[in-house]
């Protein structure tokens, strides 16, 4: 019989112990009749390390998984880890931009190859976190979210819920990140206070109409100048007697001619500034909300901007030249679209000055204003008109609301249930498209839609190989199906091919 040692060596004596119990198969369930038992491990991500939050969220399901043995219940731990796409490929870029490399200097699929040889280097290391730890569990049926039948299930998921009308493509805006160039969720946005502007601009009345007090414009207030470039309206409220006379008609704005409506809605507020609220729904959440009570079609608003945020040709084709190419802001030492648009409106007689506490004059009132970031890039989110895929959340929420109401489901503490009803009664579209190389793909090939026998030349279409695509088509079709071979096929059905 061997002696003690005199002083305790976890280090060795937990390697030690944790390999015989590894070697013996004791993690894995093999326990024929008996009670299963299941937990699942909150895959972390494969950025990097783990943290102290991680060692207590798994010492805590170590403790349960160990006590489901002891009870003798066939425990299974499933252990894996998360692709994390959006995280993944920034620091799988950062990595490259220390070479002097982009991930556009290669291909999608070298980029992917070379992030799967960052995951396992990564995924290593958390998997030799987990079991210093001394986690108990079942490494013979380790996972990871991009295995291919994880990406199988997804694709499958995907296009059931696209097949039962719970998942569907539609124009929205999205938080725009043009750093990492992709929509990102309101999780990833970060608010953040930063010193800005406050500018007054009078907006002409057209076809010489006036305001009840003779003015011939109406002044609206703006923190963000360059979204002028697609305005199409400007708000007033109803019940705001100076300008109720105005309602429907017109204002042709200053730098675009773009003549837009005047119209009523309870967004402008009579006791905020001028009460008239410029409207540019392409650029703004509210405006957005706003233009679609006025009647405005997502498809028909006006985007100025490209992905990386710089000018681009609005649809009707009306943003002087001048713009197209510039950044929204200031940047390496070159003036932006904001810039530009205070100095043309100036010089137009269309900017009402700030007048300082000192009677000085200065082309904006300084104000503290509420800006969103992304969290990773740390550049100023865009809301960006664009197409993406969206699950109708509000469907899926009613089978919840209901288990609550009825008491199937208990919320403990009960004072929680307002906030659960809140939660859940006003959700949105639950947007799961993101523009990444790294991560699942959306399993949706593009064509030309048919409409009657009219001929289009400007077909939209993407990706779709086969079969070749009819002449008498226009618009874009979507086909969704878990493999191209099933998505060709479908297109063969919908072209008569």
């Amino acid at each position: 019989m061997s002696e003690l040692p005199k002083t305790f060596d976890p280090a060795d004596i937990e390697q030690r112990w944790y390999a015989h119990w590894e070697a013996n198969g004791l993690f894995h369930p093999d326990r024929p009749g008996a009670e299963p038992w299941t937990i699942v491990n909150p895959p972390p991500n494969v950025t990097g390390s783990l943290h102290i939050g991680h060692a207590l969220d798994n010492t805590l399901q170590d403790i349960l998984t160990r006590h489901a043995r002891l009870q003798g219940k066939d425990a299974l731990w499933v252990v894996g880890t998360d692709h994390a796409g959006i995280a993944t490929q920034m620091v799988v870029e950062r990595q490259m931009a220390l070479k002097q490399q982009k991930r556009t200097d290669f291909s999608r699929e070298d980029f992917v190859a070379k992030v799967w040889e960052w995951k396992a280097e990564s995924g290593g290391e958390i998997t030799r976190q987990l079991r210093r730890l001394g986690c108990s569990m079942d490494w013979e049926n380790e996972r990871f979210t991009m295995d291919e039948g994880f990406s199988k299930a997804v694709i499958k998921v995907f296009v059931d819920l696209y097949n039962q009308g719970l998942l569907y493509r539609d124009k929205r805006l999205v938080n725009w990140d043009p750093g990492l160039g992709t929509a990102i969720s309101d999780l990833e946005v970060e608010t953040i206070e930063v010193k800005g502007g406050f500018w007054h601009f009078r907006y002409p009345l057209a076809d010489g109409v006036t305001l009840d007090d003779g003015r011939h414009h109406i002044v609206v207030a703006t923190t963000r100048p360059e979204t002028m470039l697609a305005d199409m309206a400007v708000a007033v409220n109803a019940a705001d007697p100076r300008y109720q006379s105005v309602i429907g008609k017109f204002i042709d704005q200053p730098i675009t001619g773009r003549r837009i409506r005047i119209i009523p809605d309870d967004h402008a507020d009579p006791e905020l500034g001028s009460g008239a609220v410029k409207i540019t729904p392409g650029h703004d959440f509210n405006d957005f909300e706003v233009g679609k009570r006025a009647g405005f079609k997502p498809a028909d608003m006006l985007n100025m901007l490209d992905a990386k945020a710089n000018v681009v040709q609005t649809a009707d084709g009306l943003v002087p030249a001048e713009f197209i190419g510039l950044h929204r802001f200031k940047k390496d030492g070159m003036p932006g679209a904001r810039e530009l648009v205070v100095e043309r409106m100036k010089a137009l007689g269309c900017l009402v000055p700030h007048i300082d506490k000192d009677g000085e004059p200065h082309d904006a009132e300084p104000r503290t204003i509420q800006t969103p970031f992304g969290d990773r890039s740390g550049v100023v989110i865009e809301p960006w008109l664009t197409d993406q895929w969206y699950v109708d959340a509000a469907a899926l929420a009613k089978a919840p609301i209901e288990a609550v109401r009825s008491g199937a489901i208990e919320i403990v503490p009960k004072s929680w249930e307002k906030t659960f009803f809140n939660w859940m009664e006003n959700i949105q579209p639950w947007c799961v498209s993101r523009q990444l190389w790294w991560g699942h793909r959306i399993p949706a090939w593009f064509g030309p839609e048919i409409i009657d026998d009219r001929a289009h030349l400007d077909l939209a279409v993407a990706d779709l190989a086969h079969p070749d695509l009819p002449r008498n088509a226009v618009g874009t079709k979507v086909f969704v199906a878990e493999s191209e071979d099933e998505a060709i096929q479908e297109a063969r059905d919908y072209y008569g091919s």
